[in-house]
Protein backbone atom coordinates (compact mmCIF):
# COMPACT_ATOMS: atom_id res chain seq x y z
CA UNK A 1 0.00 0.00 0.00
CA UNK A 2 1.31 2.99 -1.15
CA UNK A 3 2.36 5.67 2.26
CA UNK A 4 0.81 8.77 0.28
CA UNK A 5 -2.49 8.96 -0.50
CA UNK A 6 -4.11 10.68 -3.35
CA UNK A 7 -7.33 12.95 -3.83
CA UNK A 8 -9.55 14.39 -6.03
CA UNK A 9 -9.57 18.57 -5.73
CA UNK A 10 -13.34 17.94 -4.40
CA UNK A 11 -12.44 15.57 -1.71
CA UNK A 12 -9.48 18.45 -0.50
CA UNK A 13 -12.02 21.06 -0.83
CA UNK A 14 -14.59 19.09 0.98
CA UNK A 15 -12.10 18.62 3.92
CA UNK A 16 -11.32 22.01 3.97
CA UNK A 17 -15.33 22.89 4.52
CA UNK A 18 -15.47 20.19 7.55
CA UNK A 19 -12.97 21.46 9.19
CA UNK A 20 -13.96 24.78 8.75
CA UNK A 21 -17.51 23.78 10.18
CA UNK A 22 -15.71 22.30 13.01
CA UNK A 23 -13.68 25.44 13.92
CA UNK A 24 -16.52 27.39 13.73
CA UNK A 25 -18.10 24.96 16.01
CA UNK A 26 -15.45 25.44 18.74
CA UNK A 27 -16.15 29.42 18.70
CA UNK A 28 -19.69 28.83 18.64
CA UNK A 29 -20.17 30.22 22.51
CA UNK A 30 -18.18 33.20 21.80
CA UNK A 31 -20.09 33.74 18.63
CA UNK A 32 -23.24 33.52 20.67
CA UNK A 33 -24.74 30.79 18.34
CA UNK A 34 -26.89 27.91 19.74
CA UNK A 35 -25.31 24.58 18.74
CA UNK A 36 -27.78 21.35 17.52
CA UNK A 37 -27.42 18.16 17.92
CA UNK A 38 -29.14 15.83 15.37
CA UNK A 39 -28.75 12.84 12.43
CA UNK A 40 -27.60 12.69 9.09
CA UNK A 41 -30.98 10.55 8.20
CA UNK A 42 -34.03 13.14 8.10
CA UNK A 43 -31.51 16.28 9.04
CA UNK A 44 -33.39 19.52 8.97
CA UNK A 45 -30.16 21.59 8.12
CA UNK A 46 -32.38 24.51 5.94
CA UNK A 47 -34.48 25.27 9.34
CA UNK A 48 -31.19 25.35 11.75
CA UNK A 49 -30.12 28.05 9.26
CA UNK A 50 -32.79 29.56 9.36
CA UNK A 51 -32.19 30.43 12.95
CA UNK A 52 -28.42 30.75 12.79
CA UNK A 53 -28.11 27.37 14.43
CA UNK A 54 -24.86 25.08 13.98
CA UNK A 55 -25.62 21.04 13.82
CA UNK A 56 -23.33 18.52 15.26
CA UNK A 57 -23.60 14.97 13.96
CA UNK A 58 -23.17 11.92 16.56
CA UNK A 59 -22.39 9.72 13.59
CA UNK A 60 -20.22 11.78 11.97
CA UNK A 61 -18.27 12.12 14.72
CA UNK A 62 -17.92 8.26 15.65
CA UNK A 63 -16.73 7.51 11.55
CA UNK A 64 -14.59 10.62 12.09
CA UNK A 65 -12.60 8.95 14.98
CA UNK A 66 -12.88 5.51 13.03
CA UNK A 67 -11.39 6.72 9.91
CA UNK A 68 -8.47 8.56 12.83
CA UNK A 69 -8.37 5.14 14.34
CA UNK A 70 -9.55 6.22 17.61
CA UNK A 71 -12.67 4.68 17.90
CA UNK A 72 -11.42 1.50 19.71
CA UNK A 73 -10.48 3.59 22.44
CA UNK A 74 -13.94 5.29 22.62
CA UNK A 75 -15.93 1.90 22.37
CA UNK A 76 -13.69 0.25 24.81
CA UNK A 77 -13.98 3.71 27.60
CA UNK A 78 -18.24 3.38 26.63
CA UNK A 79 -17.79 -0.31 27.46
CA UNK A 80 -15.84 0.16 30.91
CA UNK A 81 -18.87 2.71 31.61
CA UNK A 82 -21.38 -0.41 31.09
CA UNK A 83 -22.45 -0.30 27.17
CA UNK A 84 -22.92 -4.26 26.07
CA UNK A 85 -21.18 -5.35 23.18
CA UNK A 86 -24.34 -5.38 21.28
CA UNK A 87 -24.86 -2.18 21.42
CA UNK A 88 -24.11 0.18 18.21
CA UNK A 89 -20.69 0.77 18.02
CA UNK A 90 -21.60 4.36 16.59
CA UNK A 91 -23.43 5.03 19.64
CA UNK A 92 -20.31 3.52 22.02
CA UNK A 93 -18.11 5.74 19.92
CA UNK A 94 -20.01 8.53 20.46
CA UNK A 95 -20.07 8.42 24.26
CA UNK A 96 -16.76 6.88 24.68
CA UNK A 97 -15.38 10.63 22.95
CA UNK A 98 -17.63 12.37 24.91
CA UNK A 99 -16.69 11.04 28.22
CA UNK A 100 -12.75 11.26 27.12
CA UNK A 101 -13.51 15.38 26.56
CA UNK A 102 -15.73 15.64 23.05
CA UNK A 103 -12.91 16.94 21.14
CA UNK A 104 -13.19 16.86 17.61
CA UNK A 105 -10.97 15.94 14.42
CA UNK A 106 -9.85 19.73 14.17
CA UNK A 107 -8.52 19.05 18.40
CA UNK A 108 -11.02 21.22 19.29
CA UNK A 109 -13.47 20.55 21.77
CA UNK A 110 -16.81 20.66 20.98
CA UNK A 111 -19.87 22.79 22.15
CA UNK A 112 -22.40 21.25 24.48
CA UNK A 113 -26.23 20.83 22.62
CA UNK A 114 -28.81 23.70 23.27
CA UNK A 115 -30.80 21.56 21.62
CA UNK A 116 -31.08 17.79 21.03
CA UNK A 117 -33.25 16.89 17.89
CA UNK A 118 -34.04 13.80 16.73
CA UNK A 119 -35.85 14.24 13.48
CA UNK A 120 -36.20 10.79 12.25
CA UNK A 121 -37.02 7.87 14.43
CA UNK A 122 -36.46 4.97 11.67
CA UNK A 123 -33.68 3.70 13.96
CA UNK A 124 -34.97 2.62 17.45
CA UNK A 125 -31.25 3.08 18.76
CA UNK A 126 -31.35 6.71 17.80
CA UNK A 127 -33.92 7.32 20.48
CA UNK A 128 -31.89 5.79 23.01
CA UNK A 129 -28.77 7.12 22.22
CA UNK A 130 -30.80 10.88 22.79
CA UNK A 131 -31.66 9.48 25.84
CA UNK A 132 -27.91 9.07 27.04
CA UNK A 133 -27.06 12.34 25.70
CA UNK A 134 -30.01 14.40 27.59
CA UNK A 135 -28.96 12.27 30.67
CA UNK A 136 -25.36 13.85 30.35
CA UNK A 137 -26.07 17.64 29.06
CA UNK A 138 -29.84 18.20 30.85
CA UNK A 139 -31.04 20.21 27.49
CA UNK A 140 -33.92 20.36 25.36
CA UNK A 141 -35.29 17.58 23.24
CA UNK A 142 -37.36 17.82 20.48
CA UNK A 143 -38.47 14.35 18.68
CA UNK A 144 -40.74 14.02 15.52
CA UNK A 145 -42.49 10.82 15.38
CA UNK A 146 -42.04 10.16 11.68
CA UNK A 147 -44.41 7.29 10.08
CA UNK A 148 -42.60 4.40 8.78
CA UNK A 149 -43.07 3.54 4.86
CA UNK A 150 -44.57 -0.20 5.86
CA UNK A 151 -46.37 -0.41 1.99
CA UNK A 152 -43.65 1.94 0.50
CA UNK A 153 -45.48 4.78 0.16
CA UNK A 154 -45.67 8.92 1.01
CA UNK A 155 -49.38 8.74 2.55
CA UNK A 156 -50.98 13.27 2.49
CA UNK A 157 -51.81 12.02 5.83
CA UNK A 158 -48.42 11.11 6.69
CA UNK A 159 -46.60 14.43 5.74
CA UNK A 160 -49.67 16.35 7.26
CA UNK A 161 -48.25 14.52 10.53
CA UNK A 162 -45.03 15.48 10.49
CA UNK A 163 -45.89 18.89 9.17
CA UNK A 164 -47.74 19.52 12.31
CA UNK A 165 -45.19 18.72 14.35
CA UNK A 166 -43.25 20.70 12.98
CA UNK A 167 -45.20 23.54 14.16
CA UNK A 168 -45.78 22.55 17.19
CA UNK A 169 -43.20 20.89 18.47
CA UNK A 170 -39.77 21.60 17.05
CA UNK A 171 -40.00 25.37 15.46
CA UNK A 172 -41.15 27.00 19.16
CA UNK A 173 -38.42 25.37 20.53
CA UNK A 174 -36.16 26.91 18.20
CA UNK A 175 -37.76 29.98 18.49
CA UNK A 176 -37.04 29.69 22.31
CA UNK A 177 -33.28 28.65 22.63
CA UNK A 178 -32.78 31.64 19.67
CA UNK A 179 -34.52 34.10 21.08
CA UNK A 180 -35.65 34.45 17.03
CA UNK A 181 -39.03 34.06 14.89
CA UNK A 182 -39.55 31.65 12.46
CA UNK A 183 -39.27 33.16 9.02
CA UNK A 184 -40.49 31.36 5.94
CA UNK A 185 -39.09 33.41 3.41
CA UNK A 186 -35.55 32.66 4.75
CA UNK A 187 -36.22 28.99 5.23
CA UNK A 188 -37.34 28.96 1.64
CA UNK A 189 -34.03 30.33 0.73
CA UNK A 190 -31.99 27.98 1.97
CA UNK A 191 -34.50 25.42 0.36
CA UNK A 192 -33.51 26.50 -3.08
CA UNK A 193 -30.34 26.55 -2.41
CA UNK A 194 -30.64 22.95 -1.52
CA UNK A 195 -32.34 21.87 -4.93
CA UNK A 196 -29.27 24.09 -6.85
CA UNK A 197 -26.83 21.36 -5.12
CA UNK A 198 -28.81 18.19 -4.81
CA UNK A 199 -29.65 18.51 -8.69
CA UNK A 200 -25.65 18.50 -9.10
CA UNK A 201 -25.22 15.56 -6.70
CA UNK A 202 -27.45 13.35 -8.53
CA UNK A 203 -25.98 14.29 -11.77
CA UNK A 204 -22.70 13.16 -10.49
CA UNK A 205 -23.64 9.72 -8.99
CA UNK A 206 -25.40 8.75 -12.22
CA UNK A 207 -21.96 9.62 -13.98
CA UNK A 208 -21.40 5.81 -13.22
CA UNK A 209 -23.55 4.64 -15.88
CA UNK A 210 -21.06 5.84 -18.21
CA UNK A 211 -17.96 3.69 -18.90
CA UNK A 212 -15.92 3.11 -17.46
CA UNK A 213 -17.11 5.00 -14.75
CA UNK A 214 -15.30 8.42 -14.07
CA UNK A 215 -16.51 7.83 -10.07
CA UNK A 216 -16.35 5.46 -7.23
CA UNK A 217 -20.06 5.26 -5.74
CA UNK A 218 -19.57 3.90 -2.90
CA UNK A 219 -15.91 4.70 -1.31
CA UNK A 220 -15.77 8.02 -3.21
CA UNK A 221 -18.98 8.77 -3.01
CA UNK A 222 -18.67 9.54 0.86
CA UNK A 223 -17.16 12.13 0.08
CA UNK A 224 -19.46 13.09 -2.41
CA UNK A 225 -22.41 13.41 -0.03
CA UNK A 226 -20.36 14.79 2.65
CA UNK A 227 -21.73 18.38 2.32
CA UNK A 228 -25.17 17.83 1.38
CA UNK A 229 -26.03 15.05 3.98
CA UNK A 230 -24.35 17.67 7.14
CA UNK A 231 -24.05 20.98 7.70
CA UNK A 232 -23.86 22.27 4.30
CA UNK A 233 -27.18 21.87 2.35
CA UNK A 234 -28.85 24.98 1.57
CA UNK A 235 -25.52 27.33 1.57
CA UNK A 236 -23.75 28.75 -1.08
CA UNK A 237 -20.81 26.49 -0.11
CA UNK A 238 -22.48 23.43 -1.21
CA UNK A 239 -23.38 25.45 -4.36
CA UNK A 240 -19.83 25.94 -5.61
CA UNK A 241 -18.55 22.25 -4.15
CA UNK A 242 -20.81 20.52 -6.10
CA UNK A 243 -20.82 22.46 -9.05
CA UNK A 244 -16.41 22.37 -9.02
CA UNK A 245 -17.38 18.42 -8.24
CA UNK A 246 -20.00 18.29 -11.79
CA UNK A 247 -17.46 19.81 -13.84
CA UNK A 248 -14.36 17.67 -12.47
CA UNK A 249 -16.07 14.69 -13.08
CA UNK A 250 -17.57 16.31 -16.53
CA UNK A 251 -13.70 16.56 -17.41
CA UNK A 252 -12.48 13.14 -16.16
CA UNK A 253 -15.74 11.64 -18.16
CA UNK A 254 -14.61 13.35 -21.47
CA UNK A 255 -11.38 12.01 -21.17
CA UNK A 256 -12.57 8.39 -20.61
CA UNK A 257 -10.50 8.35 -16.99
CA UNK A 258 -11.67 5.84 -14.45
CA UNK A 259 -12.11 7.11 -10.69
CA UNK A 260 -9.31 8.18 -8.36
CA UNK A 261 -9.09 6.18 -5.04
CA UNK A 262 -6.12 6.53 -2.57
CA UNK A 263 -3.76 4.17 -4.25
CA UNK A 264 -4.37 6.22 -7.98
CA UNK A 265 -6.41 6.05 -10.73
CA UNK A 266 -7.91 3.24 -11.61
CA UNK A 267 -7.49 1.73 -15.18
CA UNK A 268 -8.80 -0.44 -17.26
CA UNK A 269 -12.54 -0.83 -15.15
CA UNK A 270 -12.82 -4.65 -14.60
CA UNK A 271 -16.25 -5.00 -12.90
CA UNK A 272 -18.93 -3.20 -11.93
CA UNK A 273 -21.00 -3.31 -8.78
CA UNK A 274 -23.52 -2.21 -6.56
CA UNK A 275 -23.13 -2.24 -3.08
CA UNK A 276 -25.88 -2.22 0.19
CA UNK A 277 -24.87 -1.52 3.34
CA UNK A 278 -22.22 0.78 4.97
CA UNK A 279 -18.64 1.29 4.26
CA UNK A 280 -16.47 0.21 7.43
CA UNK A 281 -14.64 2.93 8.54
CA UNK A 282 -11.49 2.07 10.84
CA UNK A 283 -10.09 0.01 7.77
CA UNK A 284 -11.84 2.02 4.87
CA UNK A 285 -8.68 2.83 3.16
CA UNK A 286 -7.74 -1.26 3.15
CA UNK A 287 -11.01 -2.21 2.44
CA UNK A 288 -11.37 0.31 -0.73
CA UNK A 289 -8.08 -0.98 -2.01
CA UNK A 290 -9.36 -4.39 -1.94
CA UNK A 291 -12.00 -3.64 -4.90
CA UNK A 292 -8.98 -1.57 -6.64
CA UNK A 293 -6.52 -4.65 -6.63
CA UNK A 294 -9.48 -6.33 -8.46
CA UNK A 295 -10.42 -3.17 -10.54
CA UNK A 296 -13.63 -3.17 -9.30
CA UNK A 297 -15.55 0.25 -9.20
CA UNK A 298 -18.67 0.59 -7.41
CA UNK A 299 -21.11 2.33 -9.44
CA UNK A 300 -24.07 2.36 -7.45
CA UNK A 301 -24.76 2.03 -3.84
CA UNK A 302 -27.30 2.53 -0.63
CA UNK A 303 -25.74 4.42 1.87
CA UNK A 304 -24.97 6.91 -0.43
CA UNK A 305 -28.90 7.73 -0.32
CA UNK A 306 -29.04 7.41 3.43
CA UNK A 307 -29.10 11.39 3.74
CA UNK A 308 -31.68 11.62 1.06
CA UNK A 309 -32.96 9.36 -2.00
CA UNK A 310 -32.45 12.46 -4.49
CA UNK A 311 -32.05 10.21 -7.74
CA UNK A 312 -35.37 9.28 -6.98
CA UNK A 313 -36.69 12.39 -7.92
CA UNK A 314 -36.58 14.26 -4.60
CA UNK A 315 -35.93 17.89 -4.65
CA UNK A 316 -36.42 20.60 -1.50
CA UNK A 317 -39.23 22.48 -2.29
CA UNK A 318 -39.07 26.68 -1.89
CA UNK A 319 -42.57 26.59 -2.42
CA UNK A 320 -43.44 23.90 0.17
CA UNK A 321 -40.95 24.49 3.05
CA UNK A 322 -42.61 22.56 5.96
CA UNK A 323 -44.22 19.61 3.69
CA UNK A 324 -40.74 19.03 1.47
CA UNK A 325 -39.01 19.06 5.03
CA UNK A 326 -41.57 16.74 5.93
CA UNK A 327 -41.13 15.00 2.61
CA UNK A 328 -37.55 14.72 3.34
CA UNK A 329 -37.51 12.97 6.45
CA UNK A 330 -39.98 10.56 5.32
CA UNK A 331 -37.72 9.79 2.46
CA UNK A 332 -35.27 8.32 4.46
CA UNK A 333 -33.84 5.39 2.92
CA UNK A 334 -33.95 3.12 5.85
CA UNK A 335 -37.28 4.64 6.69
CA UNK A 336 -38.11 2.49 3.05
CA UNK A 337 -39.49 -1.43 3.56
CA UNK A 338 -37.59 -4.02 2.23
CA UNK A 339 -39.80 -4.48 -0.80
CA UNK A 340 -38.97 -0.98 -1.50
CA UNK A 341 -34.81 -1.42 -1.17
CA UNK A 342 -35.28 -4.61 -3.70
CA UNK A 343 -36.77 -2.56 -6.00
CA UNK A 344 -34.05 0.02 -5.74
CA UNK A 345 -31.24 -2.11 -5.68
CA UNK A 346 -32.26 -4.27 -8.38
CA UNK A 347 -33.12 -0.97 -10.73
CA UNK A 348 -29.40 0.28 -10.25
CA UNK A 349 -27.65 -3.20 -11.23
CA UNK A 350 -29.76 -3.04 -14.51
CA UNK A 351 -29.59 0.86 -14.89
CA UNK A 352 -25.96 0.76 -14.12
CA UNK A 353 -24.64 -2.20 -15.66
CA UNK A 354 -23.73 -3.81 -12.61
CA UNK A 355 -21.53 -7.14 -13.04
CA UNK A 356 -22.34 -8.29 -9.24
CA UNK A 357 -23.52 -6.68 -5.91
CA UNK A 358 -22.88 -7.25 -2.71
CA UNK A 359 -24.10 -6.91 0.68
CA UNK A 360 -21.48 -5.26 3.60
CA UNK A 361 -24.13 -6.65 6.56
CA UNK A 362 -22.57 -4.19 9.34
CA UNK A 363 -22.56 -6.14 12.64
CA UNK A 364 -24.23 -3.39 14.60
CA UNK A 365 -26.43 -1.58 12.39
CA UNK A 366 -29.93 -2.86 12.64
CA UNK A 367 -31.68 -0.27 10.44
CA UNK A 368 -29.58 -1.98 7.43
CA UNK A 369 -28.99 -5.83 8.59
CA UNK A 370 -32.29 -6.54 8.89
CA UNK A 371 -33.44 -8.77 6.08
CA UNK A 372 -30.14 -8.44 3.78
CA UNK A 373 -29.92 -12.24 3.33
CA UNK A 374 -33.79 -11.94 2.11
CA UNK A 375 -32.95 -8.95 0.20
CA UNK A 376 -30.17 -10.47 -1.80
CA UNK A 377 -31.75 -13.33 -2.83
CA UNK A 378 -35.13 -11.23 -4.17
CA UNK A 379 -32.51 -9.15 -5.90
CA UNK A 380 -30.52 -12.42 -7.43
CA UNK A 381 -34.12 -13.18 -8.72
CA UNK A 382 -34.96 -10.00 -10.18
CA UNK A 383 -32.02 -9.34 -11.70
CA UNK A 384 -29.98 -12.78 -12.83
CA UNK A 385 -26.56 -11.15 -11.43
CA UNK A 386 -24.99 -13.09 -8.31
CA UNK A 387 -24.90 -11.59 -5.20
CA UNK A 388 -22.10 -11.66 -2.73
CA UNK A 389 -22.20 -11.25 1.15
CA UNK A 390 -19.91 -9.88 3.31
CA UNK A 391 -19.82 -8.70 7.23
CA UNK A 392 -17.90 -5.85 9.02
CA UNK A 393 -18.75 -2.94 11.63
CA UNK A 394 -18.80 0.28 11.19
CA UNK A 395 -16.18 1.52 13.71
CA UNK A 396 -15.74 -0.71 15.78
CA UNK A 397 -11.85 -2.54 14.87
CA UNK A 398 -12.51 -6.02 16.37
CA UNK A 399 -15.03 -6.71 13.51
CA UNK A 400 -13.33 -6.56 10.64
CA UNK A 401 -11.26 -9.63 9.43
CA UNK A 402 -9.16 -8.17 6.28
CA UNK A 403 -7.87 -12.16 5.29
CA UNK A 404 -11.63 -12.91 5.83
CA UNK A 405 -13.03 -10.47 3.92
CA UNK A 406 -10.40 -10.07 1.13
CA UNK A 407 -10.64 -14.00 0.81
CA UNK A 408 -14.61 -14.05 0.52
CA UNK A 409 -14.20 -10.84 -2.22
CA UNK A 410 -11.61 -12.86 -4.25
CA UNK A 411 -13.42 -15.69 -4.48
CA UNK A 412 -16.43 -13.51 -5.63
CA UNK A 413 -14.20 -11.91 -8.35
CA UNK A 414 -13.45 -15.07 -9.46
CA UNK A 415 -16.70 -16.44 -10.11
CA UNK A 416 -17.64 -13.16 -11.63
CA UNK A 417 -14.61 -13.79 -13.89
CA UNK A 418 -15.66 -16.95 -14.88
CA UNK A 419 -19.33 -16.08 -15.55
CA UNK A 420 -18.39 -12.58 -17.87
CA UNK A 421 -18.34 -14.48 -21.17
CA UNK A 422 -21.10 -16.35 -20.59
CA UNK A 423 -22.86 -13.50 -19.44
CA UNK A 424 -21.72 -11.42 -22.88
CA UNK A 425 -22.65 -14.25 -24.73
CA UNK A 426 -26.41 -14.36 -23.74
CA UNK A 427 -26.41 -10.37 -23.72
CA UNK A 428 -25.59 -10.24 -27.27
CA UNK A 429 -27.82 -12.93 -28.36
CA UNK A 430 -30.76 -12.18 -30.72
Amino acid sequence: MKTHVVKENSMLRQKDMIAEHFRELARAKESGRKVVYTFVPGNLTELLLAFDCLPVHPEINALQSGMRKLSGEYIAEAERHGHSEDVCTYVKCDIGMLLKGNIGPTGEKLPEPDLLLLSYTGCFTFMKWFELLRERYKCPVAMLHVPYQADGTLEPSMIEYVVEQLRRELIPKLEQITGKRYDEGRLAGFLAASARAEEDLVWVLESAKHRPSPIDAYFGGVYYIGPLFTAFRGTQAAIEYYRELREEVAERMRRGLGPVTPEGELEDERFRLVVEGPPNWTHFREFWKMFYDERAVVVASTYTKVGGTYDRGFRHDPNRPLETLAEYCLGCYTNLNLPSRVEMIARYVKEYAADGFLVNSVKSCNSFSAGQLPMLRRIEELTGVPGAFIETDLVDPRYFSAANVKNRLESYFQMLAQRAPAARAEALAP
